[in-house]
Order: C-alpha cells, then structure tokens, then sequence
C-alpha cells in the first residue's frame, strides 16, 4: 500500500514538472521583440535617451540667493513639437523641460495658441498653466 502511495506521489510530481517545463517554453517561444516602427519615437526611448541630461551643467548653476536681478529674469517658451509639449528657454533653442504632455489634453483653443507657442515669465506659470488643464 505504502509502495502504491510512492509512485502515485511520484507520478504527481513528474507530471507537473513536466507541465512547468511546457508552460514555460511555449511562454518563452510566444514572446517576440516587435520590431521598430520607422521614423517613430515612443515614449520610453525619449525617456531613455534623456539620462544624464538634468546634470549637465551643474556648475553653471548658482543658488537664488547668489544671483543677480537680471539672471533671475528668465522667460519660457511653451510650445506644442510632435504632439507634445516642450518648454524651451527664452533663446528658444534650450528644451528646459519634456513634459510628455500630448496637445490633444488641451481644447481647441488652448492647442492653436500652443501651436505658435506661448511665453511665461517664470517656471512655476508653466506648471500652473499646465496643472489648470491636466488635473
């Protein structure tokens, strides 16, 4: 009886090491990498290239305290580029800021004016701006 017992027991565990094995290898055959869609960038590439960028110019950077009136007065440029948002700095050719915000968050009216670009004196008017029409 206890015999019996061993080989049922073990005839329970090979078949679902061998369930295991199979599941996992048509798993395996299933995934495929997609490939990339000409002249297209997602999301999580821009994200990925963008590594790096924040620091590079840390030692340009001074505290609010330290700096004068005139550098203190900086002005961004909201503009919608490839469906997103960008804000450039005020030489407009500086991206400050990837907001992966796409204009189609906006209505009609805001997205014309996006389209040519909009001016704020301050960063924390971009956020406001953007925060009144995304939340």
């Amino acid at each position: 009886m206890m015999k019996r017992m061993y080989c049922y027991a073990l005839l329970f565990l090979g078949t679902a090491f061998l369930c295991l094995v199979l599941i996992y290898g048509l798993t395996r055959y299933r995934i495929r990498q997609e490939e990339p869609i000409p002249n297209t960038i997602l999301e999580t590439e821009t994200v990925r290239d963008m590594e790096g960028r924040e620091a590079v110019n840390q030692s340009g950077v001074l505290p609010a305290a330290k700096m004068t009136q005139e550098e203190t007065k900086e002005e961004y440029f909201l503009v919608s580029e490839a469906g997103f948002l960008l804000v450039f700095c005020s030489d407009k050719s500086t991206i400050c800021l990837y907001t992966h915000i796409p204009v189609t968050d906006f209505p009609e009216r805001e997205r014309a004016r996006l389209m040519e670009g909009i001016w704020f004196p301050s960063m924390m008017d971009v956020y406001h701006y953007l925060e009144s029409y995304t939340s």
